[in-house]
């Protein structure tokens, strides 16, 4: 096959094109990235190389650092320095060569052994590389980063192996140029165009052959003298050899300033086609007939040139031609009109391009072509990156689907139609929503009730509004299956910044023009109608402005107003053709994408909570509970803030004037998985803000939305940017004043987070002494404003350093200007983007030393600072759900160190008591029970060390203010136990000694009965056969015992405590009326304690009228804080007496009336030192006698089964009619000529069965109170967990009484609500959990018997002893399990017992029986009552979650949920209650409250205690008790106590003598609360 040699040539070098591509491409490691391409989100991530300053790299990092520098708009990324290995060798083995004689010619002659200039790779070629390899996205990233940075774009590009030429118009659609021109009447007018769209001369440059001038070169002295727009041959790093350039057609704008010294008076574009035009005929065909003017670098002319024929072409047509010749010497000659001729060779460049430009000037200005970009398109045999990619022009006509449905449409209009949802009723619901939870001072719960009932309302107009087809669209195409939905996202935005861009722009042209006439008028003082008028005008211009802005934002604005009103109403829109439930998906898959998600409504200033929740839970689904660190970013409108963010990570928030950032945005930046390994968190949230001090463009100021959108970005963020434009100082101060008020507040509420301080355009930034002297200026200003700011927030600060940590050296930066000389055509200033770099570098410095925080915390945080700035108070109202969160679960792993250590205990108390009984010890010391206690001790330690020092856990940042109060309680809390356990104990031991006459009463009759049976059975011994004759004997000799027993011992009788406790009073208060019996009230549910009070008498004449009044006629009704003094003081002796009736141990040392009076000279001792105390009342004789009725009512049961327990152990009938069949078994055993060993044996085994019982009772009760604490639903959290159960328990029961106990006597009704849960647990769980375990702890301890029987045999044997020895060795063994000594065995003969193996065997046989009785003696109704009181699982579980706070609002009388006695935090509870509940009425009314206290403080009334009256909202000065107590303002969405109050309207009404009328009718919309929600709001909130 033969070629034409033209072909060969081509073949030949497609051939070696592709070979050099493949290496070069191979150098740059993008091997296969053709195919495989970089993704924007790759190359956004932060990586460890991104944290790196690179003026040179290696050839392998030299695409990261590209695109590194690019990204930041450093346009120095053209000019990477490349280290290559071997010129430093090189160098050094110059060294090495010698010669003779020094000769320059032979030394000059040397040749470059180490890289030529032909092996380094051109920065140009680094740029297409990448530009090829890169997806759509990424392209459209790379130019718009290289408008940025004033570079020409690529516009028509060969594929470096097909030579297919591609328009890539999809990379234009995000770039926007900005000019100004003088019209006709010498305005000047801006304007702001998508560079696509723009109608430009075009000048063209080609050049012919190989030229000695640079043609690119000569075309930046055109477009910007002082910057290379167009790469040439003389920049940096350039080389003969490039690979990706040839054929490659570049683009770039000149923008006029406006100004005289404007090279050209209109806004031109400039091609330039790089290599020799000759070889690219389609790339110089499509751009000469789109040219306004071409210009042809050529050597010279020549007929026989094969461009001889294009070049007279040119010539001939008549758009504009120059001719540069790089062989000619000529000034400029127009040959013709429009062609024009030009030497350069030996001329001056400035004078060529002075020529140059006056030629293209008279060119452009006589011809009428224009070029648009767009129209390139229209050219056949190229390839449109937009048409070409499936993805993208599917996105594309989704998108122009939707605009079309704007078309012709007012755009002032468009949101009004279109997006109806974030209209006039979503700003109304947001202004009520202030108004809600910023109560005027006299507001009550109706006011309140009426609002939320308005808002509700409006919420329902909200979701009546019809879906937009508009928005439909949006939803059904982010819906679809579409693989790349960017695409339309992308589109959507272009072309909707297209459609508003000119109106716009004229808006804002027209309010400068108004806002200039205002100005006019006020600076002449003209204060007439006119000026009236030009404002109203400027305002209705202003609100043109806020209708026209229409973006991306707003459509996702509306989807989360759709979501939200449907959440709110529950349930779908009609016309919603998904469910609205999977609305936040769609934002939470652009956050991925990398789209910003508004934060907080810059146009309603507020924060749609619910949306922004769902958004971020739908996040949590997709990416998991991920850790970020968010980055906030503070300053004054117009101060580079978003400019700086765009640089510092690739981003693309608004940035122009007309668009300023309303609000706040949220971004997602993804960590790489190597800087993971670095870092403590894998996203970094970018937070930007609206601008501080802007003030409307109405002129209205916005201190108090400044403020609020400090506090809520500095609080959610870890580290804030705090940017400050310029040098001026009141700007500076506004700005520092705001922000540090911001950080008082958090230091406040205990969040930390850190600043750095941004100072952008500084001058001379390289003076290292100026920035030394503006630091010091800078922390003298802090300083400063730090206690000008602590005045306001009402701190104690004097320095910044004390508000927050602040390094002054590292946390503060200087920016020069970002722009390297005047816009628009003036490049970003490489400084700039170096210093972003730095402070890059400190930001991650920072975010080193910090674990962020979970999205789960974000999401809590962002609800807890939006709830504290909705009520203004921030410190006042902030609730950190994150650090409840962590201190709930601080609570729950003290409650389990507490039952470890206490568990413990027991199990020790439990082996000493056994040891008691059987007379092994005789005193107890602390030091025995802490060595018991040490290894539970050491393990709760190293718990607790665990949990308070994870590594893993932002939890720990948050504990650790904890960590040494919590080591202390615990210390305590074991001091405490063990100190408890020694008093019983010895109690114990002093109470044996006393029980001594008793116990041997008992042995006597047992002994006796045990020698009259054995002497009957050996009377009877020839009437074996005769078993009725036996029994009948049997049953006469045990008649007559019992007889005699009865008549020497008188039998303990039943008790009547609360005969002895009027007994008692009535001893100390002569004769007591039969009615005060009767009427006596429980004084622990009484409603106000003024009855039983008077005024106390003094000597003083009593200054206070009101006071002689109280005394005249009686004390009158209690202050708030006397109230919560008694209710104290009655709690606190409860408490007491409880402990002091346990102490008695009745079931072990009986009932007797000494306990009474011991009760009633406690109770009468507090009584007495209260009233002496500072209160100016005492009590009358009724307080005593009811409260200590109250108290013996309430412990009255429990007395009387202790005692039962004591009678039937100790009644000499009742204990010896239980062992009747015992002494039958054994008197048949003897009747049957049984051994000694086998009588010894059965009464070892009966004597044993009630020992056995008692340790396996209380074993399986130690267990079962371990099992139920970590698996019964109530009993297996904190305080508020058990509490949130008795709640759900009374509101099904809907018992009125059983709330009436909870709410006045709270820990009774605990104490009941556990003993409930635990029988109810014994019941549902007898057969499965208790049963088994107890047949478990009896086998257990059956072979702890037979071990212990047959050591002890073996030890008599080895020892040759007797039955003593063996009886002593056995009881030993057992002591620490069982109550079991010798003791038990006195009286019965065994002398004759020697045959020990024939015992041991005899034990075998019957031990099982015995085990057998027991078990199936063993019931839900037997269980517990075998037990001691303290040794019952529900003791047990009541003496764990009831040693915790008791301490009652002193408003609505909620406990306080603190798990631990006396702590050190203040008083808190997670829900409050209508203040009515508890029979508080309005002030001189009998109407009962229905206020909540969480509202009231918020609201300015007032409440009255002794030392005066106080504000509601400053409830703390009121010291005591008030003082100890924080009440969180909120709305207590809790519905609980509000479907209490309207269930329960008419007992509680009853009960109190009391209505809910006048001031407290009760609000209609409470009535709308069914008891399905109140449980379910306990489950939501508690």
């Amino acid at each position: 096959m033969s070629f034409k040699q033209g072909e060969i040539k081509v073949i030949i070098t497609a051939e070696v094109r592709a070979e050099r591509t493949q290496h070069l491409f191979l150098r740059l490691h993008l091997e296969g990235r053709c195919h495989n391409k970089l993704r924007a989100a790759d190359v956004l991530q932060i990586t460890v190389h991104s944290l790196q300053s690179h003026e040179s790299c290696a050839e392998e990092e030299l695409i990261q650092t590209f695109i590194q520098k690019l990204l930041m708009m450093n346009y120095r990324h053209r000019y990477i320095h490349v280290n290559y290995h071997n010129e430093q060798d090189h160098i050094q083995q110059r060294d090495t060569v010698s010669f003779e004689e020094d000769d320059i010619f032979d030394e000059m002659s040397l040749s470059n052994e180490g890289t030529s200039q032909s092996d380094r790779i051109h920065p140009m070629d680094v740029q297409m590389a990448v530009f090829h390899c890169a997806d759509g996205f990424l392209k459209q990233l790379m130019v718009t980063k290289l408008s940025q940075c004033q570079y020409a774009l690529p516009l028509l590009v060969p594929d470096p192996f097909t030579q297919q030429i591609e328009f890539p118009l999809w990379t234009f659609r995000q770039i926007h140029k900005s000019w100004k021109i003088r019209n006709t009447y010498y305005e000047i007018i801006s304007q702001t165009q998508p560079i696509y769209k723009i109608q430009t001369p075009m000048v063209f440059f080609f050049r012919f052959g190989s030229v000695s001038s640079s043609k690119s070169q000569l075309m930046n002295s055109l477009i910007n003298e002082k910057h290379d727009t167009f790469f040439h041959r003389n920049c940096p790093g350039s080389s003969r050899t490039r690979v990706l350039m040839d054929g490659v057609v570049e683009i770039a704008w000149f923008c006029p300033s406006g100004k005289n010294t404007d090279k050209f008076s209109e806004c031109v574009s400039f091609c330039n086609l790089h290599g020799d035009a000759g070889d690219h005929e389609k790339q110089l065909q499509i751009l000469t007939e789109m040219s306004s003017v071409n210009v042809v670098l050529l050597p010279r002319l020549d007929r026989n040139d094969r461009h001889a024929t294009i070049i007279k072409n040119l010539y001939r047509d008549r758009k504009p031609l120059i001719c540069l010749f790089t062989e000619d010497e000529s000034t400029v000659i127009e040959t013709r009109r429009g062609k024009y001729k030009i030497g350069l060779k030996y001329r001056n460049q400035s004078d060529v391009s002075e020529e140059l430009r006056r030629a293209i000037n008279v060119c452009v200005s006589e011809s009428s072509s224009t070029f648009r970009l767009e129209d390139v398109s229209k050219h056949s045999d190229i390839r449109v990156d937009e048409e070409d990619d499936e993805d993208c022009r599917r996105g594309r006509e989704a998108a122009q689907q939707m605009m079309s449905l704007l078309e012709k449409k007012d755009l002032t209009e468009i949101k009004e139609s279109f997006l109806p949802h974030q209209g006039k009723l979503w700003h109304q619901w947001s202004q009520k929503n202030k108004q809600l939870h910023r109560p005027r001072g006299d507001e009550l719960e109706m006011d309140i009730s009426r609002k939320l009932t308005e808002m509700k309302i409006i919420c329902e107009q909200q979701h009546k509004y019809d879906i937009s087809v508009f928005m439909k669209l949006y939803i059904k195409e982010m819906n679809s299956d579409a693989t790349n939905k960017m695409f339309f996202i992308k589109w959507l935005r272009i072309l909707l910044d297209e459609f508003t861009s000119a109106d716009l722009s004229a808006l804002h042209h027209k309010y400068d023009e108004k806002w200039s006439t205002v100005l006019k008028l006020k600076e002449n003082h003209d204060e007439s109608v006119h000026i009236r008028v030009e404002k109203a005008e400027l305002e209705r211009i202003f609100e043109d402005i806020e209708a026209a802005s229409f973006g991306l934002e707003h459509i996702l604005r509306e989807i989360g107003q759709i979501y939200e009103s449907c959440s709110s109403v529950k349930r779908n829109k009609r016309d919603l053709q998904v469910h609205f439930s999977s609305l936040p998906i769609l934002a939470a898959e652009m956050m991925i994408s990398g789209f910003p998600l508004e934060l907080m409504d810059g146009d309603a200033a507020h924060v749609p909570v619910i949306w922004i929740s769902a958004v971020l839970d739908e996040l949590i689904q997709k990416l998991g509970d991920q850790r970020v660190f968010v980055l906030s970013v503070l300053g004054i409108q117009s101060s580079g803030k978003s400019t700086m963010l765009n640089a510092m990570f690739g981003l693309q928030f608004a940035v122009s004037a007309g668009r300023r950032t309303r609000g706040a945005f949220m971004q997602l930046l993804r960590v790489s998985d190597e800087m993971k390994t670095q870092m403590n968190f894998d996203y970094i949230l970018v937070v930007d803000t609206e601008g501080l001090r802007a003030l409307d463009l109405t002129g209205r100021s916005t201190r108090h939305h400044d403020n609020e959108l400090a506090t809520f970005v500095v609080g959610l963020g870890n580290l804030t940017l705090i940017n400050i434009f310029g040098e001026n100082p009141s700007e500076m101060q506004d700005v520092l004043q705001i922000v540090l008020q911001a950080f008082m507040r958090m230091k406040k509420v205990r969040l930390n987070p850190s600043c750095v301080f941004v100072h952008q355009n500084v001058s001379d930034v390289a003076a290292g002494e100026k920035n030394m002297e503006g630091r010091r200026r800078l922390q003298e200003k802090l300083d400063q404003m730090t206690k000008l700011a602590a005045k306001e927030e009402v701190c104690d600060a004097e320095c910044f350093s004390d508000v927050i940590r602040f390094d002054v050296q590292n946390d503060v930066k200087y920016f020069p200007h970002l722009w390297e000389g005047n816009p628009p055509m003036a490049p970003p200033n490489p400084n700039y983007c170096e210093n972003i770099q730095e402070l890059k570098e400190t930001i991650m410095s920072h975010a080193t030393k910090s674990d962020g925080m979970r999205l789960t915390h974000l999401k809590d945080r962002i609800k807890d600072l939006w709830a504290a700035l909705l009520n203004e108070g921030f410190v006042f109202s902030f609730r950190n759900s994150l650090e409840i969160s962590v201190y709930r679960k601080l609570e729950r792993e003290y409650r389990k160190w507490s039952w470890s250590l206490r568990s413990a205990m027991m199990e020790t108390e439990n082996k000493l008591l056994n040891k008691i009984e059987n007379k092994a010890i005789h005193e107890v010391e602390e030091t025995d029970l802490q060595r018991e206690l040490k290894k539970t001790s050491e393990e709760v330690k190293k718990s607790m060390s665990e949990f308070f020092d994870k590594d893993t856990d932002t939890d720990k940042y948050i504990l650790i203010q904890w960590k040494t109060s919590y080591e202390l309680k615990i210390k305590m809390l074991q001091e405490n136990i063990v100190r408890e356990t020694k008093r019983r104990l010895n109690e114990i031991l002093q109470q044996r000694d006393l029980k001594k006459k008793i116990d041997a009463q008992r042995k006597h009759h047992e002994n006796t009965l045990f020698e009259k049976s054995k002497e009957l059975a050996l009377k009877l011994r020839d009437k074996t056969n005769d078993e009725r004759t036996l029994k009948k004997e049997f049953d006469l000799f045990w008649e007559q015992s019992v007889k005699k027993i009865i008549r020497d011992t008188p039998a303990i009788r039943d008790i009547d405590v609360m005969r002895d406790v009027r007994e008692i009073i009535s001893d100390a208060y002569g004769s007591v009326s039969v009615d005060h019996w009767r009427e006596s009230r429980n004084i622990f549910t009484v409603q106000s304690y003024s009855d039983y009070v008077k005024v106390k008498r003094t000597n003083e004449f009593f200054k206070d009228a009101y006071r002689s009044a109280k005394e005249k006629f009686g004390y009158g009704p209690l202050a708030k804080d006397e109230e919560a003094q008694i209710r104290s003081l009655v709690t606190d002796v409860a408490l007491k007496t409880d402990t002091q009736i346990q102490s008695f141990n009745i079931s072990k040392m009986g009932y007797n009336i000494s306990c009474i009076q011991q009760l009633t000279d406690y109770i009468k001792a507090r009584v007495t030192e209260h009233q002496e105390g500072r209160v100016n009342y005492v009590f009358k004789n009724e307080f005593f006698m009811d409260l200590v009725l109250s108290v013996c009512k309430r412990s009255n049961k429990m007395i009387i089964d202790q005692h039962r327990l004591f009678r039937e152990a100790n009644d000499p009938v009742i204990h010896v009619q239980k062992k009747r069949e015992e002494y039958y078994s054994i008197f048949q055993k003897y009747c049957h000529g049984s051994t000694s060993a086998v009588i010894l044996g059965e009464i070892i085994c009966q004597k044993l069965k009630e020992p056995i019982e008692q340790s396996v009772c209380k074993k399986t009760a130690r267990h079962l109170a371990e099992e139920m604490r970590s698996n019964c639903e109530s009993l297996n959290g904190n305080r508020s967990n058990l509490e949130k159960h008795i709640l759900k328990t009374l509101a099904e029961e809907e018992d009125f009484d059983k709330y009436m106990n909870y709410i006045h006597n709270p820990r009774d009704h605990y104490k009941s609500f556990i003993r409930d849960e635990v029988s109810r647990y014994i019941s549902d769980k007898f057969s499965v959990s208790v049963l088994p375990k107890m047949k478990e702890n009896i086998e257990l301890l059956q072979q702890k018997i037979m071990k212990a029987a047959h050591e002890s045999t073996e030890h008599v044997q080895e020892n040759r002893g007797d039955v003593g020895l063996w009886l002593k060795s056995f009881t030993e063994k057992i002591s620490d399990v069982l109550i079991f000594s010798e003791k038990h065995l006195s009286g019965v003969n065994h002398d004759d017992v020697d045959d020990f193996n024939l015992l041991e065997d005899v034990m075998r046989q019957e031990l099982p029986a015995i085990m057998s009785e027991i078990s199936c003696r063993f019931s839900t109704r037997t269980f517990p009552v075998k037990l001691d009181c303290k040794f019952r699982p529900d003791e047990l579980l009541i003496d764990l979650f009831c040693q915790c706070c008791w301490v009652q609002c002193p408003f609505c009388e909620a406990i306080c949920t603190n798990t631990i006695e006396n702590h050190d935090e203040d008083h808190s509870v997670a829900f409050h209650r209508v203040t009515g509940i508890n029979g508080t009425s309005y002030s001189s009314t009998q109407n009962l409250c229905t206020d909540i206290c969480t509202c009231i403080v918020a609201s300015d009334w007032c409440f009255n205690i002794l030392d005066g009256s106080f504000k509601y909202r400053d409830y703390r000065r009121a010291g005591g008790v008030y003082a100890k107590w924080c009440i969180t303002p909120d709305l207590s969405e809790l519905s609980y106590w509000k479907w209490f109050v309207c269930r329960f309207q008419k007992d509680l009404e009853k009960h109190y003598n009391k209505t809910f009328e006048g001031s407290g009718e009760i609000p209609y919309q409470w009535r709308g609360h069914s008891k399905c929600e109140a449980i379910e709001s306990l489950d939501r909130y508690m």
